[in-house]
Formats: structure tokens, sequence, C-alpha cells
């Protein structure tokens, strides 16, 4: 059993002045993995003040220097890939399959970052004044659970190329995740104070960093709740913010499609990462005409989905996070149920011979229409909610029929009209026949999924703020 009882302030490893610990759980086995020391308020106004001071010099470091300080990252985090991987897999429950893919866009996002950094103006001529992109401060980064260290890198790696300063707040559930990042990140030898860490609760660590005014800029990552609270709290100081929050992503199957190739991709985006993604297809708009075959169809794909342990490669959907997540699922599936929805299959309860860990059967609805919460609210679970549409136009009504907007999915046999159905939904990003990821493109959502974007100019303009030299 591994104990964690260090935060990282200034360029080292300290002990932290809160006494309270909290316990890290196998989701496969629910057995204790260890503890980890959380910080408190003294601590994370300790790690800003850190950044502060950090940022006066940090603030007027070359193009040069920053893209040496990716590099170096990125080269510590490539000798320790397969711990990576299975600390991922361990103390998160992904699936090796999700582990590996998050590895390599972890590394490929710095790649991009040190590819905006040289390409970036950060002076602009405009009208008959020059307007320089000057770095915003300190960012205090806040973000969750289901891809800890993936968030941890390509925020930070965007707060660099701008020339900000961080104090990062990771889910005190992604501990062991954390702990080696920062090995990673203090072994790349940034100068003290770029980059401070602080295992702590939400209501203690992350409300010191939306509160304390010597945070500039927060990018947030995580519920749309939590965000709403954030974002009332960094009005206060008048902090920007970055909040991508929650999604419940329509998927919208066209009758000009091939369905045996894209139903198993709208079930790959269902269920990707165990459900436990904010851009999740999670609701699969389908032809009145066609749900027959789609039924069949999906009903095929998913009874061949397996579910189980996270460290085999076959292993497509592994448990939920905690039994707190287990049971949300558990009370969202009751909820279908309960509102007429028709179990096509899964269901309640765990998988056969899975009772000992946080397991869900993959699950699918029909019969749902899109008033009902499983369809409206996000579960966050390996659930989808089949619902059908009679023409185009009302596919499009019914996707953007939400609260969310932060990614949809579109497929079509023909590229143009999949352009033109996708150019109508209201998210950030709308994935055309297939599931990949552009870091250079903006990523963020309309509507209750967020403010602002991350990636790429938009997402590093977010960093900064623009000074106008008028003469």
């Amino acid at each position: 059993m591994k104990t964690i009882d260090k935060i990282y302030i200034n360029g080292e490893f300290v002990t932290p002045q809160g006494q309270e610990y909290s316990d890290i759980i196998s989701p496969t086995t629910n057995e204790k993995l260890g503890r980890v020391r959380l910080g408190n308020t003294e601590d994370t106004q300790n790690a800003i003040n850190a950044a502060k001071n950090a940022f006066k010099t940090f603030s007027k470091t070359t193009t040069a220097e920053r893209t040496q300080y990716l590099q170096n990252i990125k080269t510590a985090i490539e000798k320790r890939k397969t711990e990576f991987i299975d600390v991922m897999i361990e103390e998160y429950g992904g699936t090796f399959q999700f582990a590996t893919i998050s590895y390599d866009y972890m590394l490929k996002g710095f790649d991009s970052a040190i590819n905006l950094l040289n390409t970036y103006d950060f002076t602009k001529k405009m009208g008959e004044s020059e307007v320089q992109m000057t770095p915003l401060g300190v960012v205090g980064i806040i973000i969750p659970w289901n891809s800890s260290n993936g968030f941890i890198c390509s925020k930070l790696s965007t707060a660099i190329v701008a020339g900000c300063t961080t104090v990062i707040k990771p889910s005190e559930m992604s501990a062991q995740q954390t702990q080696l990042i920062t090995e990673c990140l203090h072994e790349a030898e940034l100068p003290n104070g770029v980059f401070n860490i602080v295992n702590g609760l939400g209501e203690v660590v992350g409300s010191e960093i939306s509160r304390n005014p010597d945070i500039a800029k927060i990018s947030f990552t995580g519920s749309t709740n939590v965000g709403k609270i954030i974002a009332k709290e960094a009005i206060n100081s008048m902090k920007r913010v970055t909040l991508e929050l929650g999604g419940k992503s329509p998927n919208i199957i066209l009758d000009d499609v091939n369905l045996s190739e894209a139903i198993p991709l709208a079930i790959i985006a269902a269920y990707m990462n165990n459900g436990q993604a904010c851009i999740a297809g999670t609701r699969l708009l389908v032809p009145e005409s066609k749900l027959e075959e789609v039924k069949l169809l999906v009903k095929e794909i998913v009874f061949k989905t397996i579910v189980g342990d996270p460290k085999k490669t076959t292993t497509a959907v592994g448990p939920m996070v905690s039994t707190k997540q287990y049971d949300r699922v558990q009370d969202y599936i009751q909820t279908g149920i309960n509102e007429g929805a028709e179990i096509l299959i899964g269901g309640l309860g765990k998988p056969e011979g899975l009772e000992k860990g946080n397991f869900v059967k993959p699950t699918v609805f029909i019969n749902v229409n899109n008033q009902m919460r499983i369809a409206r609210e996000e579960i966050f679970g390996p659930v989808l909610s089949i619902i059908t549409y009679k023409t185009e136009e009302e596919a499009i009504e019914i996707a953007n029929d939400t609260t969310y907007g932060l990614q949809a999915y579109v497929s079509s046999s023909n590229k143009e009209r999949a352009y033109k159905v996708a150019s109508q939904i209201n998210a950030g990003r709308v994935q055309i026949n297939g599931i990949g990821h552009d870091p250079m493109a903006p990523f963020g959502g309309f509507k209750q999924s967020g403010i602002g974007r991350e990636f790429g100019v938009l997402g590093l303009e977010a960093y900064l703020e623009p000074r106008a030299l008028i003469q």
C-alpha cells in the first residue's frame, strides 16, 4: 500500500500543512491501494505565492527557452510510458486501449504546443497600433479524474507557451497518476514556481484558487454545476475563466449511411473511456425507417463488447471510477425504466463474475424521447439512448434540443450532406464519419457545456491579454 504525503511547491516536494488523508481505492476490486495526504488553504496560498513570484521572470522568457522546457517535459514522459499506462489502469480503471491512446495524445500535445509557440505572433499590427499579446499571470488549473494527466499536460503546456505560471489542483482520486506526472515535471527542470501541484478537496484547494486575487485565470474541466460555482467566485476579482463542462452529445445517423460501419463507431463513441467522457455520443439519433436494422446491429455489437479487467488488451469497458459513480449510473438506468424507456440490452446490476468492482452492464435504451432525463442529463457511464426521427430537419432539431453543446457526431455516405448537417449543430466540435482529435483546433462548448476554448490559437489567446500601444 502506497502513501503519497508530498505536494509540489516552488520546485520542491514538500509535506502539506493539511493533516487530512484520503483513501485511494481500486475501481476494479474496491480494495485499498493507498492514501494521499491532502493540502489545505495555507498550502494553496503558498503555491499561489510561488507562482506569483515565478511569473515575474518566466513571463519574460524567450520562445527558445519555453520550447526547451516543453521538450524537456515530453522527454521525461517518454521515459515512463509503461508506468503512465499502468497507473491509469490501476487507479482509474481506464482500459489498456484507452490508457494507451491517452498517453499518445499526451505526447502529441507537446508537439502541437511547440508548433504553436513557434508560429504564433505575439506582436500584431491592428489599425495603426502595435498590439502585444501578454501573459495573463498565475493560472489556476482544476481538473477531474477521468483523464487526469492528459488535462494537466494540455493545460500546463498552453500556460508555458503563453508565459504563465500555474497552480494545479488535480482530483484527490488521481493521486498516484499525479505523483508520476509531478516526478516527470520535476525532472524537466522548469524554473521554480512555474508549476505547483496541490492535492486536495475542491471545497478547500479549489475554493482558494477560485477566490484568491493573485490568480488571474482559471482553467477548469469538470461538471457544469461546479463550473458555475467557480465562475461565480471568479467574478469577484474579475478572473478570466475557461470552463470545459458537461455534455450530452448527439450522434446523427443519416438515412444514406452504411449502418455496418456507422453503428460500431456509434458504440465506441458512446462507451469511450468506460462512458465516463464529456464528449461521449450518448444520444443516438436514427431514422425511424432504419430502427429495426439498427436494433439488431446494436444488440449484436454490444453483446460482443468485452467488459472486465481493464488490464486486458481486449477489454472495451472497464469499471466506473468509484462506488459513488457506479450508484449514480444505476440510478439513471432505473430512471430510464421508470420513464417508460425499454432496455434493448444491458440493464441494472453488475455483469456476472465482476461483482467486486464498479462494473456496469453496457446498456442501450430504445423507445426514448428527448424529454426523458436519460436523454437530457449527463449520466457519465456506458448508457446509450436511441431516439428516432422522421426527417433530417427533425434530427437537427432533436440534436440541438439540449442545454449542452460540447460535441456531436454526424454519419453520412455523402460528405457534402454531412457537412451541411454538421454546420447546423450547436456544438463546439462535430465529428464527421469518425472519431478524432485535432490539437490545433479549438475545443469547448456551446451553452452550458462551457465558456471559452482550449487548444490551438484560440486556446492560447485565452491565456493572453492584449495591450495596444497607440501613437
